[in-house]
């Protein structure tokens, strides 16, 4: 085939073969093909994606690239922008019925309930780092510190800032390392103990969703208080959840307490978008010996077990528990590290199990 014969009747041709690796169907029939444009022997055109944070994305470029030069090999350059169009699967509530939109967080997509069976098991640290990872690939991201009781968000995020009134009742979220973030640590003294019952707790998560001006976001990320209590009440209850992560660590006692929490979602019909092996084991950054210090591996054979994605594991570091208390996470301070990026593995594929949720005809409730 010589150069003048390329057309985008050729490109179109080879983009209808490649695969949407994780949705079916091919790129050009789903609609994710934009602004093709053939000049002599370069081809431009935009991969729109479900997800910014599309753990597939260099599959689809390899694959595209290869289809073009198959079909038409007068190419010789190629040049693939990239776009996102977030998916929807907000699935999950009490009544286990699909429903369009959360009224009390009307202009987000998708919301994630990062939760644990109990404390210490490191959900706070995740739940922060999978939000900064989401925002870091480009996503509009909300993070929400939903433990009434023992707020830390605040201290992780590195800011105390006392957010601002928008008019009489509407609250501005505070905003940090590309994040909105909210808190009841923003609204009452340091070092206060919140001591109140489950209907304050209730009240409190929805003014600070309802009232918060929370603007578009692709994904709202919940931070919840360990265990299955009023906080997980009124969340499922609330809003349409598009899933739950679920953390732990790899040893039984706190394995068995992630599966009771895992349970409550599913009882409540919320989809479960995968679990995460936190301190998963430990590289000695002296002699790089890895030692396995809480066990290794039996979260996945759970979630294996279970029919259940795997979402990653995270090695124990000394420079999370130091992004954590300097209030500058290692997915900021350390972008590039081996611990960064797991924890941008995990959030891509928490991304794409939403994606896959949000395109199936019905919920999914596992």
């Amino acid at each position: 085939m010589s150069i003048k014969e390329i057309s985008r009747e050729d490109i179109l041709k080879a983009l209808g073969t490649v695969q949407e690796p994780e949705l079916g169907g091919d790129l050009v029939s789903r609609g994710m093909i934009r602004d093709l444009s053939v000049d002599g022997s370069r081809v431009t055109f935009t991969i729109v994606l479900t997800t910014p944070a599309c753990p597939l994305k260099a599959v689809m470029q390899k694959q595209s690239e290869e289809a073009i030069r198959k079909v038409a090999p007068g190419v010789t350059a190629i040049k693939i922008n990239w776009d996102a169009d977030v998916s929807v699967a907000r699935r999950g509530g009490a009544s286990g019925v699909s429903e369009p939109q959360s009224p009390l967080l009307p202009n987000v997509k998708n919301i994630i309930a990062v939760s644990s069976g109990k404390g210490g098991v490191g959900k706070s640290t995740v739940a922060v780092n999978l939000a900064i990872a989401l925002a870091q690939d480009g996503a509009k991201v909300g993070l929400l510190d939903a433990d009434i009781y023992g707020p830390n968000i605040p201290i992780m995020m590195g800011t105390n800032e006392r957010p601002r009134m928008l008019g009489e009742t509407r609250i501005m979220p505070v905003e940090n390392y590309g994040i909105k973030l909210m808190s009841i640590g923003f609204l009452v003294p340091a070092g206060s103990s919140m001591v109140w019952r489950g209907p304050m707790v209730h009240g409190a998560l929805q003014q600070l969703m309802r009232d918060v001006e929370w603007g578009p976001l692709d994904y709202f990320i919940v931070d919840m208080p360990p265990g299955t209590g009023d906080a997980q009440l009124t969340m499922t209850q609330s809003v349409q959840l598009a899933g739950a992560v679920i953390v732990s660590t790899p040893q039984d006692v706190a394995l068995s307490d992630a599966i009771r929490g895992l349970g409550m979602f599913q009882q409540m019909h919320v989809p479960i978008l995968g679990l995460v092996e936190n301190m998963s084991y430990f590289v000695c950054p002296c002699c790089g010996e890895r030692t396995e210090i809480f066990d290794h591996g039996n979260v996945r054979r759970v979630a294996q077990q279970r029919n259940l994605t795997f979402l990653g594991e995270i090695p124990l570091d000394t420079q999370v528990r130091v992004g954590g208390d300097s209030g500058v996470p290692i997915t900021v301070s350390q972008p590039e590290s081996p611990v960064s990026q797991a924890f941008r593995e995990a959030a891509r594929n928490m991304a794409g199990r939403i994606s896959v949720l949000a395109h199936r005809k019905l919920p999914v409730i596992k």
